[in-house]
């Protein structure tokens, strides 16, 4: 399982929709969504702010991932952004990856 940080902005007409249903009730659609893709829920934050909204959640993979980013912007009620989150780890792997990078004017 991979794991990511959603963060989310309501446009006008998302909002509207989150003072009519609530917090909790969109808390529960996104729950259920990202479940019915084969992830899990870790949290759900509601924020004030430029973001209103950070969900840290596990799905299968990126393209999982993708595919739900894609159905949620699709649908017009918020603008998303997808993190991919790593754990200390799997940095401590990348680290030991053999990479030769030169760097511009070098």
């Amino acid at each position: 399982m991979a794991k990511f940080l959603v963060t989310a902005t309501y446009t006008i007409p998302g909002m509207e929709g989150l003072a009519k249903e609530g917090g909790t009730a969109r808390a529960e659609v996104i729950g259920s969504l990202i479940e019915n893709a084969g992830g899990q829920v870790e949290a759900v934050y509601y924020a004030l702010g430029q973001v209103d909204l950070y969900v840290i959640c596990e799905v299968p993979d990126t393209v999982t991932a993708a595919a739900l980013g894609i159905a949620v912007r699709a649908a017009g009620g918020v603008d998303t952004r997808t993190v991919p989150l790593l754990t200390a780890e799997e940095i401590d792997a990348a680290v030991r990856l053999p990479i030769t990078y030169q760097p511009p004017g070098h």
